[in-house]
């Protein structure tokens, strides 16, 4: 088979309009491309690729798909034999294997590291409420100006004074020793006892993407300089620092939103910052940035503002910083506040408007930047001017892509008096040398991989029939049970809500029974999936349900909605594949979805219309169990027991709908 991993950087490397413009001329008309289909005969063009969706559709013979599809359908291959013809088409190395009984007991293995994980998380949260923890761990919280919503927010705790009091609790509750050290709560002593790793301090738990936390910061309150001011969880099997940011869980989805990251270096940094109102920042955590940090950004977004302390830590920390995210095609400016301040410090002593006018009037690109520090260091020496220059043109080098180089070479040129050809000669050097180191690099990867493959043996391929795409209609499917018919239109409406607007934030207004004053607003997603989660309810459509069950399965990790449905319009079960076409391909391009944006905008249709969903599901549930009550009391016989038992459940359960059908407006 396909690593897991691989089919997804062939999935996110393919872009439609590429791969489709391969086989057939398209032209530009708005934000899409159209062409005469290349499944059927047509003169006149009804063939249309969306690159901002990721699909094709033809409204002359109704083919629909991705690139995935596209080559699958055009060129007769499986699903599988068509992600390695893309792989091939952008140079990704497939390295194919079966998963073996190794990798399932992994998996196991991770899971129930997490899952201590979030024992000792609850712990610590609880511990802070105790006598105890109040008495230190929470007025030092409140020491630092932060509100019991935001302690509660970032999930902050105390460990005890005492050296065991986790071990003990996870003991006693169940968990592997094994466990408690190989996350590194705890240490095992030479006698063969477990010490706690974090004790006397106030913790910050560091989250994954999805949420979960993973590992822990440990602050001690103590003077004693002999004391090492922070513990921090090592590396495990669960958590890597040079690929985890503090605070993404929170900030994700206003990066998204924003379209802009605010990268902090500390913990308290990014809190405050949250506190004061500005949620899309994130925090290297006290570690020099690091290439993977810079791609989980790149995940949400590819606009990043560094802000950091103006003394001189602060300043080189910048600078490391810029390369490594021009080198991943971002843009990045700089923002560096009065010395003697960090983000912390200047939130707390200035209100919301005057942090981001800050932000707003001292942002400089990199060129800007590096000017300003170096050429204060170089004063009128020419030879160290010449330097600076050559700095600046190394930087511009490391950005992929020409026209943005172009354009900063300009702006260069321009600041420095400069010729262009000058700056262009090195920056042609400059990226000469880094692609033959990259060339290196690679050789020496595929030397090395080529031997492990060789070690592990053949690996298996994936099945050819994977390929095969069942149209899924609107409606419930022929075949399925009774309820799941019954039930599927609802589930479909909810799974739709969640695929095109999961990530959308549901403002409900200060009247309604949702709204809550201590709790931020939540994504559609998170909303439907709390209330289905608080009935203990799964979806009774098959499909559907593997669809839903897909979806918060990528949405866990911590990928952006787009990512998301591009991983579900060419996932490798092809009934999800089929829902997900079927919910996101547009059935008429233009003149509804206009109509419809013209009527209600997209937050107050949300607003309106996901809850009462989720009501109307409910509502069918009880129909079924009404239904299905009735069919019992013609079962029931003559026992007047029974029949009085069954009564009663139907007189609840019409209560029940009495109530729903008021909240929507039914009669």
């Amino acid at each position: 088979m396909i690593p897991r991993e691989t089919v997804d950087r062939i999935i996110d490397a393919a872009r439609i309009e590429d791969v489709v413009g391969d086989f057939v001329p398209l032209k530009r008309r708005g934000a899409n491309f159209v062409a005469c289909c290349p499944f059927h005969n047509e003169k006149t063009p009804s063939f249309y690729v969306s690159p901002a969706k990721g699909i094709f559709k033809c409204f002359g013979c109704g083919k629909v798909g991705t690139a995935v599809g596209f080559v699958m359908e055009h060129e007769n291959l499986s699903y599988a034999d068509a992600l390695r013809f893309l792989a091939k088409k952008y140079n990704i190395e497939v390295h194919e294997k079966e998963e073996s009984a190794e990798d399932i007991a992994l998996r196991q293995r991770n899971e129930s590291l997490m899952l201590v994980s979030e024992f000792a998380a609850g712990f610590f949260r609880d511990a802070l409420k105790q006598k105890e923890g109040r008495a230190i761990g929470y007025e030092y919280f409140r020491s630092r100006g932060l509100e019991d919503a935001t302690i509660e927010k970032f999930g902050l705790g105390w460990a005890p004074l005492s050296r065991h009091a986790l071990a003990d609790a996870a003991r006693a509750a169940g968990y592997k020793e094994e466990f408690l050290v190989d996350t590194g709560l705890c240490v095992r002593r030479d006698d063969g006892s477990l010490s706690d790793r974090f004790y006397d301090r106030v913790i910050f738990p560091v989250h994954s993407p999805s949420g979960r936390p993973i590992a822990f910061g440990g602050r001690t309150l103590r003077t004693d300089k002999t004391v090492a001011k922070y513990v921090n969880s090592p590396e495990t099997e669960i958590y890597v620092k040079s690929k985890s940011l503090y605070g993404i869980y929170f900030a994700r989805n206003e990066m998204s939103r924003q379209d802009r990251c605010f990268l902090v270096e500390g913990y308290l940094d990014v809190i405050s910052m949250h506190q004061l109102g500005i949620t899309n920042v994130v925090a290297s955590s006290g570690t020099s940035l690091t290439t993977d940090q810079v791609r989980l950004i790149k995940r949400f977004t590819e606009n990043v503002t560094i802000i950091y302390d103006g003394d001189s830590a602060g300043i080189h920390a910048a600078l490391r910083g810029i390369g490594l995210v021009l080198k991943e095609g971002m843009n990045v400016k700089v923002v560096l506040l009065p010395d003697g301040d960090d983000p912390d410090s200047y939130s707390r002593k200035h209100t919301l408007a005057e942090v981001q006018d800050f932000i707003a009037s001292h942002e400089q690109d990199f060129i800007g930047f590096k000017s300003d520090i170096l050429l204060g260091e170089a004063g009128d020496d020419p030879l160290k001017r010449a330097n600076l220059i050559n700095d600046v043109a190394d930087t511009i080098a490391l950005i992929p892509d020409a026209v943005k180089r172009s354009v900063y070479v300009d702006t260069c040129s321009a600041k420095f008096n400069i010729e262009p050809q000058l700056l262009f000669d090195r920056i042609g050097h400059t990226r000469g040398e880094m692609l033959s180191e990259e060339k290196r690099q690679m050789e020496y990867r595929k030397r090395r991989e080529e031997s492990s493959a060789a070690d592990a043996g053949e690996a298996a391929r994936l099945p050819d029939n994977a390929g095969q795409i069942p149209v899924l209609p609107v409606q419930a499917p022929e075949g399925l049970a009774l309820e799941d018919r019954y039930l599927a239109p609802c589930e479909r409406e909810l799974l739709e809500f969640i695929v095109v607007s999961g990530d959308e934030t549901l403002n409900f207004d200060r009247d309604s029974e949702f709204y809550s004053e201590t709790e931020p607003p939540v994504p559609v997603a998170e909303f439907i999936d709390a209330a289905l989660a608080d009935d203990d309810v799964a979806f009774s459509n098959t499909i559907y349900r593997k669809t839903y069950d897909e979806y918060f399965s990528l949405y866990d990790k911590g990928l952006a909605q787009g990512q998301i449905r591009k991983r579900l319009l060419d996932n490798e079960d092809r009934d999800v594949a089929a829902v997900a076409k079927d919910i996101l391909v547009d059935k008429y391009i233009l003149t509804v979805e206009n109509y419809r944006q013209s009527l209600t905008s997209e937050s107050t249709r949300l607003v309106m219309n996901v809850p009462k969903s989720l009501l109307v599901y409910q509502l069918r549930r009880l129909d079924k169990m009404q239904k299905e009550l009735e069919a019992r009391l013609v079962d029931a016989g003559e026992s007047p027991e029974e029949q009085m038992d069954i009564i009663r459940e139907m007189d609840g359960i019409n209560k029940a709908r009495t109530i729903i059908n008021k909240k929507i407006g039914r009669v």
